[in-house]
């Protein structure tokens, strides 16, 4: 064809980038962290069930899988996780200990070795669960979040600092854990030890609380014993949320807190005085969704490694006495909540628009960086990528809507001119999340098609401040639509988009969006709603997880209050206004937003002959990680805009509708 350009309809462009291309390339390393000289992360493996592996580079730059399967290293602490791993260089070669998915047990792991189990089975409720393992060889034990289930119900759990014997003798035997605190807080994370050893630090939040609305940050003295003393709150509190803690080298306190409406970063040192270093109108820290992630990290040296932004994330490294920021050098233009630092060592997880998410090494000393893991190979030529626009429109009463748009690109392909692209408004997870700039190839499957993308970071979203987050207080299923609505209609107005080929998708709070969306307004042709949030009431009385149990007290308002909010606001009451074709996905195992929700909604939509595919998975949770399941929905989710809009997609299985 050589560099021949072919006009063909929106829609209808081939693309080298099938649906398992882009499943090959979902999710990316994590947790990160060093272990002596070496780099550690985890890195997910669609094809082998979705299963999360441990990778290790060693010293010399070689790199390796340091666990087959099936074992899956991966923390349900919260259901949403946390750092599931942590390791320690001994003389004779790593100490590794881990959580595996199948068991939740905590495992001690020496490479050449199989894992031994460290931790019991518990036949009680969802059992005995461990995040943010902290290693203690000088006291032969492992510290970290224990989760403990006392009954069958959901929220019949405590949460406590706990002490784990390294010898194995609590593998059989819970009364061989030691607590190190006692319950009197619903959510705790991991301890962090002063550098004598003295005092040790931790976040902890209550219901109907969520670590982004106000935590507290306790201290307790450490005795020689290994036992804490009673702690004490030292920052944070009901309207303040501390994000992170961690000690200077020097024995300084340092945290995040968004007292002043930004996560900016302060210090406390042992006489209780307090200091903002480089207070900014931007974030240094974000929403706390898996126990241990990381925005700061101190350096020996004194300096500090943060990860920091406004509406995106760079690395960069502080210097708390003059308060400058020096950032990184290189391609990436948002970083993880994941860093580690080892002497002048500092690891990142870092991408951007042309590459995912990759293992960054940047030597504070020479401010050199480079990427030594899960390096980005382009799959296909970069010239199918999109190329993304960061747009700020603007809302009802003028409120400003930040979004990123992907318009259609393919590089051999046009389509004719009086021909508008369908587009897909993304509402984000969350729904106190973003939707950061990066290379995915979900958006990539769609827009190397001739179908835009644009991702809302509506009302409530992160990124922007602590007032632009609660924007959504007791408006969850109002701004979040309102907003997504308002940006469809703009590119619409623009000439952007054709207004009359506009879908709305979303998973987990953004299927909330995208159901209530497809309910209460009539902008969109149809919509794919995953894993969703449907009927308030259920949700917010029993059916989900006790982390975000009382969420909606403060998205939606107290339901003892405003039942009839719940009511009003759910789609699963107001399938009667759905008219228009809808795919809905569903993992059968998920706990978060359980099967019940879309079977009581498809239940309420029977008779209404409404087009629609309900298709569920099993083995899946909440979000999709095995191969099969993620080929499956998106080749679904293209067929629905190619039945609705009229496009021709070649190759793709037709979605059997149903009324």
């Amino acid at each position: 064809m050589g560099d021949e350009v072919q006009t063909l309809e929106y829609g209808s462009w081939p693309s080298p980038i099938d649906a398992s291309l882009a499943a090959a390339h979902d999710g990316h390393a994590e947790f990160a962290g060093f272990v002596g000289e070496e780099a550690w992360w985890t890195e997910p493996r669609p094809a082998e069930g979705g299963r999360r592996t441990l990778v290790r580079r060693r010293a010399d730059g070689t790199e390796e899988t340091a666990l087959p399967a099936p074992w899956n290293v991966r923390s349900r602490v919260i259901e949403y996780g946390g750092h599931p791993w942590a390791g320690t260089m001994l003389d004779d070669g790593p100490l590794v200990v881990f959580v595996n998915f199948a068991d939740q047990r905590l495992y001690r792991y020496e490479p050449g070795t199989e894992p031994r189990p460290l931790t019991p089975v518990s036949p009680v409720g969802g059992g005995l669960r461990w995040a943010e393992p902290r290693l203690r060889p000088d006291r032969d034990e492992v510290w970290c979040v224990l989760e403990e289930f006392t009954g069958d119900g959901p929220t019949d759990v405590r949460r406590v600092l706990a002490a784990v014997p390294l010898d194995g003798s609590a593998a059989g035997d819970r009364d061989a854990v030691r607590e190190l605190t006692g319950a009197r807080h619903r959510f705790v994370t991991g301890p962090r030890l002063s550098p004598d050893g003295r005092h040790a630090a931790w976040l902890a939040w209550d219901h109907p609380r969520m670590p982004w609305d106000g935590t507290e940050l306790l201290v307790a003295e450490v005795t020689d014993d290994g036992t804490f003393h009673e702690p004490r709150t030292v920052a944070g509190g009901p309207e303040e949320s501390v994000a992170q803690v961690d000690w200077a080298a020097d024995g300084t306190l340092l945290y995040a807190s968004d007292r002043s409406g930004w996560w900016n970063l302060y210090e406390r040192d042992r006489e209780g005085h307090e200091r903002a270093l480089c207070p900014r109108e931007e974030e240094f820290a974000g929403p706390l969704w898996k126990i241990g992630w990381r925005w700061f990290a101190p350096l020996d040296s004194g300096l500090i490694a943060v990860v920091h932004g406004r509406g995106s994330t760079v690395l960069g490294i502080l210097d708390p006495v003059t308060c400058e920021v020096v950032d990184v050098a290189g391609p990436w233009t948002e970083f993880a909540p994941s860093l580690a630092v080892h002497g002048s060592r500092i690891l990142g997880i870092g991408a951007s628009p042309r590459s995912a998410y990759e293992v960054v090494e940047l030597d504070a000393r020479t401010g050199h960086a480079r990427v030594i893991g899960a390096a980005h190979d382009d799959p296909v030529d970069p010239a199918h990528y999109p190329e993304p626009q960061i747009r700020t429109f603007t809302g009802p009463a003028g409120r400003e809507i930040h979004a990123h748009i992907y318009p259609p690109h393919h590089p051999g392909h046009v389509a004719p001119d009086d021909e508008l692209p369908p587009y897909v408004l993304w509402a984000h997870g969350g729904p106190t999340s973003r939707s950061p700039l990066v290379l995915d190839l979900a958006i990539a499957y769609f827009t190397s098609r001739g179908i835009g993308v644009a991702e809302v970071d509506y009302g409530g979203s992160t990124g922007h401040g602590r007032e632009y987050r609660e924007r959504l207080r007791e408006q969850w299923g109002v701004v979040d639509v309102e907003d997504c609505a308002a940006v469809a209609l703009a590119l619409a107005d623009e000439g952007t988009a054709d207004p009359g080929r506009l879908a709305i998708r979303g998973g987990s709070a953004g299927g909330w969006t995208a159901a209530a969306s497809l309910a209460m307004t009539d902008v969109y042709a149809c919509g794919t709603i995953l894993y969703p949030i449907l009927d308030l009431a259920g949700w917010g009385s029993g059916e989900t997880h006790d982390f975000e149990s009382q969420y909606l007290e403060t998205l939606v308002g107290p339901l003892a209050e405003v039942p009839g909010r719940y009511t009003e606001r759910s789609p699963a009451e107001h399938a009667d206004r759905i008219t228009v074709p809808f795919l809905l996905l569903q993992g059968l195992d998920d706990v978060i937003c359980p099967p019940a929700q879309c079977e009581r909604f498809l239940a309420r939509m029977e008779g209404r002959r409404v087009p629609h595919a309900y298709l569920t998975f099993e083995g899946e949770g909440h979000g999709f990680r095995r191969a099969d399941s993620m080929v499956r929905s998106l080749e679904a989710e293209l067929s629905l805009y190619a039945l609705v809009f009229g496009l021709n997609p070649p190759g793709i299985p037709t979605l059997e509708l149903t009324k």
